[in-house]
């Protein structure tokens, strides 16, 4: 049997709960830029900011793990070719939100969209 002081504790938590994912989604959605974080084997290698200039750009990721071409959209980025023998990153299509990313195990590739508040949050970038 349910107390009165049982149910206000379940009615607070609940509240809680609910407050908690409001503000969750606010902070993980509210970034002024975007940016791609390129990693092979763990190590970051290239960082690139989203702009007008680099809509439709390839860059090839070669490393002695394998080969992929990554293609920027507007807002997105995607895997267009890959010389691994399942393909995945190529099936999986654009990414445009900030935490998605791609993975290409057999080149230890990770693609990754982050997101940030500030400018100098970047440490470089590089095309």
């Amino acid at each position: 049997m349910l107390t009165k002081g049982d149910k206000y504790l379940i009615v607070f938590i609940i509240i809680i709960s609910l407050l908690s994912l409001v503000y969750v989604n606010k902070s993980a959605l509210n970034y002024n830029k975007k940016y791609i974080s390129i990693q092979v084997d763990g190590k970051e290698i290239k960082k690139i900011i989203f702009d007008k200039n680099i809509i439709g750009k390839t860059i090839p990721i070669k490393t002695e793990f394998g080969y992929n071409l990554i293609e920027i959209g507007d807002e997105k980025v995607r895997v267009i070719e890959a010389d691994c023998p399942d393909k995945l990153d190529v099936k999986q299509g654009y990414i445009s939100k900030v935490g998605e990313v791609i993975v290409c195990l057999p080149n230890k590739l990770v693609i990754e969209i982050k997101g940030i508040d500030d400018e100098r949050d970047v440490d470089y970038i590089s095309y």
